[in-house]
C-alpha cells in the first residue's frame, strides 16, 4: 500500500472512532436500573392475599378482590429494621399496636400486642 493510502485509512479510522460514545443516543432515554426498595415503604401481602401498604407514615390494609379497607393507621420506624404500627381495625372496630421486624428486604415479621404473629412478603 502507498503511504498516502495508509494515512487516509488511519485518518478515517480516527474520525470514526471519535463518533463513538458511551452515552445514549440523543432523544432516547438511558436505560434505568430498577430501584431497590428499602425499609417498609411499599406494598406487602400476607399468606391470605391481604395487601398492607406503608406510605409516608400511613398504613392501610385492603382486600385484593374488592379493595375494601380493613384497617388503617400510622407507623413509625423505631430503628432501621423495626416498625411500630398503630392501627384501627374497621372490621372489629378496635385499635391495636403491632411491632414488625424487617428480617429481609422481602419479609416483615410482625407481632400484635396480644402476642399473635404473622409475616408479610413484599409485593412485586
Amino acid at each position: 500500500m502507498k503511504p498516502i493510502t495508509v494515512l487516509s485509512l488511519l485518518a478515517a479510522a480516527v474520525a470514526l472512532s471519535a463518533c463513538q460514545s458511551d452515552r445514549a443516543p440523543s432523544g432516547l432515554p438511558a436505560a434505568q436500573q430498577p430501584v431497590q426498595q428499602t425499609g417498609v415503604e411499599g406494598a406487602w401481602v400476607d399468606p391470605n392475599g391481604i395487601v398492607s401498604t406503608f406510605q409516608a407514615g400511613t398504613f392501610s390494609t385492603r382486600t385484593t378482590d374488592t379493595n375494601q379497607l380493613l384497617a388503617s393507621g400510622t407507623y413509625i420506624n423505631t430503628s432501621p429494621t423495626l416498625v411500630e404500627i398503630n392501627m384501627t381495625s374497621l372490621v372489629r372496630n378496635t385499635q391495636s399496636k403491632v411491632n414488625c421486624a424487617l428480617v429481609s428486604q422481602r419479609q416483615l415479621n410482625c407481632t400484635t400486642a396480644e402476642g399473635a404473629q404473622f409475616s408479610l412478603a413484599r409485593r412485586a
